[in-house]
């Protein structure tokens, strides 16, 4: 029997959710022996082409364009998407620029801010387009799963994708939806 494919990607967050993934120690052993983790920051792939995958997890709230075309790339290589973290699943704590608009935080943060000398606004071709507002994922396409937490705990993680790799598709117990 072939292991279920992972693909995870990681957009505007802190990285907490994937550090909260390495902290379920013995248990991420007994997981990962059951899948093939594909593309995923942890193995630092840099390619976006992803293969057929049964599971694709996002970090992160979607805020430029290259995360809105990655976010869409994964949704149609997977058969279930999850949104993983308070980032992912509400836009966390990156929507706090939501209320300013982009060209005024790119020219406090590049120029005006107290430490720039000189700043310049970072233009090139190459750079990802700042979007108008951070977006939770299922703002950009539909989610299957949602983990929320910040992070989410490593036992809600575990929970989560033991769940899925049962067949089932999680919800979480209300003991599991807290803040510590």
């Amino acid at each position: 029997m072939t292991k279920p494919k992972i693909a995870t990607v990681w957009f505007e967050a802190c990285s907490g959710c994937h550090m909260s993934f390495l902290d379920l120690d013995e248990t991420l052993v007994d997981i990962l022996s059951k899948v093939q983790l594909t593309v995923s920051p942890i193995t630092d792939f840099k390619d976006y082409d992803f293969p057929e995958v049964d599971v694709g997890i996002v970090e992160g709230g979607i805020g430029n364009t290259e995360h809105k075309e990655i976010a869409e790339k994964l949704r149609k290589h997977c058969r279930i998407l999850v949104a993983w973290g308070d980032c992912a699943v509400f836009g966390g704590i990156n929507t706090l620029r939501n209320g300013i608009p982009k060209e005024e935080v790119l020219r406090y943060g590049f120029i005006e801010t107290e430490s720039t000398i000189n700043g310049v606004m970072p233009i090139h071709k190459e750079l990802p387009a700042l979007l108008d507002k951070v977006l939770p994922l299922h703002e950009v396409v539909p989610v299957d799963v949602y983990l929320p937490g910040c992070p989410p705990s490593p036992e809600v993680i575990a929970y989560g994708l033991t769940e899925i790799l049962e067949g089932r598709i999680p919800v979480l117990p209300a003991d599991m939806i807290h803040f510590d």
